[in-house]
């Protein structure tokens, strides 16, 4: 099979199209015909060296990517699916390929008004966005702020928390306050006088925090809030402890992703694809994403 693959530690350069052994199922696992894969800044920190915790095989080349959608093509005794059923699902890594091996309890069925690019790069960010928001508690007459609101995991956020009887006030860039706007949530830009700007459109005060962008946007999310148990950061990880705030915790599951892909399907839950690149541009979607800036999702088609 082909995979976008690297053979050292580096930058989106050292990202390049191999041809790899194709894996074959085994118990209770099933083969998926990759139809696309979704890129992410945990691809790009794999990339970059780090090794993450939950990985059981770091050997060489190593194939990033940790979510997809295909078609299933090999199904393992005890697996519990067929060949030929569409499916979204996760892996910690090995999905920028033409196959990739899961558990069974990886995946759940594509809906049918699924494209397969927005099949692709659902998965990690409508489940972090759930897992953070159900942390956080947000629920009916909250007022949350979402840092970095027109990112994936921002755009879920947004739409969830509003589903859930939350308002919502969205920090993005001056391009994508139009688009913040049409989620549901008050847009306002990033920049001096940005605290000032929040407590102004949430007279009642802010109740909960979810930050997509770390650094100054974190530090004046902790004037705005009672509780710093209600101040969530994804970015800042190497700050929590010390400032007192919290980490997403849980697992992605085949149920959760079951429930937000209803979602998409009821209309209840939208998810923008911003760009697409094939396989072999790899490192060119690792630049994109690596620069911080853009609405929705970067997908690689397969």
């Amino acid at each position: 099979m082909k995979a976008a693959a690297f053979t050292e530690s580096g930058g989106p350069e050292v990202l390049r199209t191999m041809d790899l052994p194709d894996p074959q199922a085994g118990p209770g696992q099933v083969r998926v015909r990759v139809r696309a894969a979704g890129v992410q800044p945990f691809d790009a920190a794999v990339r970059a060296g780090w090794a993450p915790p939950a990985a059981t095989d770091l050997s060489w080349p190593r194939v990033p990517g940790n979510e997809f959608a295909g078609v299933v093509d090999q199904v393992g005794d005890g697996a519990g699916w067929s060949v030929g059923d569409e499916v979204l699902g996760f892996n910690v890594l090995r999905c920028y390929a033409e196959y990739v091996v899961v558990g069974a309890n990886q995946i759940t069925a594509k809906p049918a008004s699924m494209p397969w690019t927005v099949a692709g790069g659902f998965t990690a960010g409508t489940q972090t966005a759930y897992l953070a928001l159900r942390q956080l508690g947000v629920g009916q007459g909250d007022t949350v702020l979402i840092h970095a609101a027109a990112g994936s995991v921002g755009t879920a956020a947004v739409q969830l928390a509003r589903l859930w009887g939350a308002s919502v006030i969205g920090t993005a860039s001056e391009a994508n306050q139009e688009y913040v706007s049409s989620l549901g949530a008050t847009p306002v830009v990033y920049g001096e006088g940005l605290a000032d700007r929040v407590r102004a459109l949430a007279p009642g005060g802010v109740h909960a925090v979810l930050d997509g962008a770390g650094g100054d946007a974190l530090d004046l999310s902790l004037t705005l809030v009672k509780e710093r148990q209600r101040v969530l950061t994804l970015v800042d990880h190497g700050r929590a402890e010390s400032l007192g705030v919290q980490l997403v915790r849980g697992e992605r599951t085949p149920e959760r992703l079951a429930e937000v892909a209803a979602m998409y399907a009821r209309g209840e839950l939208s998810f923008l694809v911003r760009r697409t690149y094939a396989l072999d541009e790899a490192a060119e979607a690792h630049r994109e994403i690596e620069t911080g800036h853009g609405r929705g999702k970067v997908v690689l088609t397969v």
